[in-house]
């Protein structure tokens, strides 16, 4: 459904003199789902959320909030947006309490809602313990806690974090990426992060900017694709010539690791695996291990955004 639509993004620019950091980008983000915002530095996505969140006015397009145009009514656009940057803006000397009363009086909240508005808050972040604590005195991750409530607590339509879990130990991040996923039950959500884990974990939809311009936008079930088995890792008890194995069906390059064991490429429409199995057992090659390997969403990254660099370095290099 439209009303569904908490963000919507149209043909968004940003120039900076002549350098153009962010070109017609547009995506939607709906309720009930968490966006991965992905980026190499110098990509333009720091640019988009200062953009998203009112910071930085675009030169070119559009930012519809909750259905409200963000550059024509920026007061009314802005309630509905909690966000939380990189380094949240805490002051360390209040009470949680303190602060998060602070920012209900901040966001314009009833006097009369305020202590209904702060109870929540500190209920859906795991603060109802440590509400007369003084937030310096507070773990990184519990300050994080505190981020993502004063983020949350006039009830936005739609949340922004930028790197929410970055210094946090294990057991913080888990903590943190569980939030965030309860988060989706009433917001459309927004994470931009450099861990890619965090992004399989915790998103429904991942979206990677280059450039300026969005390279891929599509769901993180629909990253399977882009994950198919394209290798295989085999290792034999009997020392095996690479032309062995090279010379089967459908084998693009095969990679020798150490005397026994081998990295197979392939096209991942043709899986070899039987091939290699069969000829293991006719040359009496005794077979060790067979695993295929994924790519990673690190190497899917790094691959999409290499590729759309690399035509760039070139057109430099001509001139």
């Amino acid at each position: 459904m439209q009303n569904d639509i908490l963000i919507d993004v149209k043909d968004l620019s940003r120039d900076y003199g002549p350098l153009r950091a962010v070109n017609k980008v547009s995506f939607e983000v709906k309720r009930g789902e968490v966006l991965g915002f992905l980026g190499p530095n110098g990509a333009g996505k720091s640019t988009t959320m200062q953009m998203l969140t009112g910071n930085l006015a675009p030169s070119e397009g559009q930012i519809i909030i909750n259905g409200i145009d963000l550059l024509d009514k920026a007061k009314a656009a802005k309630a509905h947006i909690g966000f939380l940057p990189e380094q949240p803006p805490l002051y360390k000397e209040f009470t949680v309490d303190e602060y998060l009363g602070f920012c209900a009086r901040l966001n314009r909240i009833d006097n009369a809602r305020v202590n209904d508005a702060l109870t929540s808050a500190k209920q859906r972040c795991g603060l109802r313990e440590v509400g007369k604590r003084l937030i310096g005195n507070l773990s990184k991750g519990y300050q994080q806690r505190v981020g993502i409530a004063q983020a949350i607590i006039h009830s936005p339509a739609v949340v922004i974090l930028d790197e929410p879990t970055v210094g946090l130990d294990p057991i913080q991040i888990r903590e943190i990426r569980h939030l965030i996923r309860d988060l989706r039950n009433e917001h459309a959500v927004i994470l931009s992060t450099h861990i890619l884990p965090e992004v399989q974990t915790t998103c429904d939809r991942v979206q990677i900017i280059n450039k300026g311009e969005i390279v891929l936008n599509d769901s993180v079930s629909g990253l399977q694709r882009y994950m198919q088995v394209s290798s295989t890792l085999v290792s034999f008890r009997q020392a095996v010539q690479t032309h062995e194995l090279s010379d089967l069906p459908h084998i693009d390059s095969v990679e020798q690791l150490d005397d026994l064991s081998f990295r197979i490429h392939y096209d991942p429409q043709h899986n070899p695996v039987d091939g290699i199995v069969k000829r293991a057992v006719d040359k009496d090659w005794g077979l060790l291990e067979l695993t295929p390997e994924k790519r990673s969403l690190e190497e899917i990254f790094v691959d999409i955004t290499t590729a759309e660099s690399e035509p760039q370095a070139e057109e430099e290099q001509a001139a």
